[in-house]
């Protein structure tokens, strides 16, 4: 019983120092991030365009291919309900409300944190290792200056424009599931979509984006800087921030939904 309440008071310890570094880390980049927009000449463009190109462009045929079979996904589990009450046309709501408001956003979010969150902490976990991050300091190179903020300009850009991607193909897939499972033309669904389908939808849907991408960034780079010891820690450290960047992702949308459900939106 003494070590069962010794492991829980040892967990609970480590949680709040491990909440403590994360609100710090948070204020820290926060100051860095200010400091940069009040002298955008200091922002490294090339990392961003680095960044841009590795989370965004390599990131379109993985989101591009599930966010289509995840509109598939939507528009044939909804068939066999709508066939029922023979509201077959209605798939374009179904299909259109889904994908713009949460599918797409949180599935694109959730593939670019373990894509790319993962490859942020092994990045500056073995940077840590290897004492480059040292090695920066002692030159007078901020880390978060040269690597987060990087990091966190091209994602907030990137991660927009791949949830629109992934509303445009995940739209597509439910066209083609309609046409083949409802015998809804394309004409018919096009039609019944935009009548359904607000621009405030499309909106909700882009605007938790940026907010998905900083959490990612931030909890990516907060595991890379905590490595310590060796390449196991590397390890350790990349698949927490994995884990957590898809958690708080989940709680962030579920945030939203509840602000969203009380302003009516």
């Amino acid at each position: 019983m003494s070590t069962l309440l010794a492991d829980t008071g040892a967990a609970i310890q480590a949680a709040l120092q491990q909440t403590l570094a994360l609100v710090r880390f948070v204020g820290e980049t926060a100051w860095v991030a200010a400091h940069g927009v009040r002298h955008p000449a200091r922002i490294r463009w090339r990392p961003v365009a680095f960044n841009l190109r590795s989370s965004g462009v390599d990131a379109l045929p993985i989101v591009g291919l599930l966010a289509f079979l995840l509109g598939v996904v939507v528009a044939y589990q909804g068939a066999a309900q709508l066939q029922t009450y023979d509201a077959n046309i209605f798939v374009a709501d179904l299909v259109g409300l889904s994908m713009l408001r949460e599918f797409a956003p949180l599935i694109t979010a959730i593939i670019v944190a373990g894509r790319s969150g993962s490859a942020y902490a092994a990045q500056i976990g073995t940077m840590v290792v290897t004492e480059e991050m040292d090695a920066l300091r002692t030159i007078g190179i901020e880390p978060q200056e040269l690597l987060v903020l990087p990091k966190i300009v091209a994602l907030v850009i990137a991660l927009p424009l791949l949830t629109v991607f992934a509303d445009v193909l995940g739209v597509a897939g439910g066209m083609v599931m309609a046409q083949v499972r409802l015998g809804v033309g394309y004409g018919e669904f096009m039609e019944r979509f935009v009548k359904a389908v607000q621009v405030s939808d499309y909106l909700i849907g882009v605007c938790k984006a940026p907010v998905f991408a900083a959490t990612i960034v931030v909890i990516g780079c907060f595991q890379g800087f905590r490595t310590q010891g060796g390449a196991d820690s590397v390890g350790q450290q990349t698949t927490r921030s994995v884990v957590q960047s898809i958690f708080l992702v989940i709680v962030v949308d579920a945030l939203f939904s509840v602000a969203f459900s009380a302003l009516d939106l």
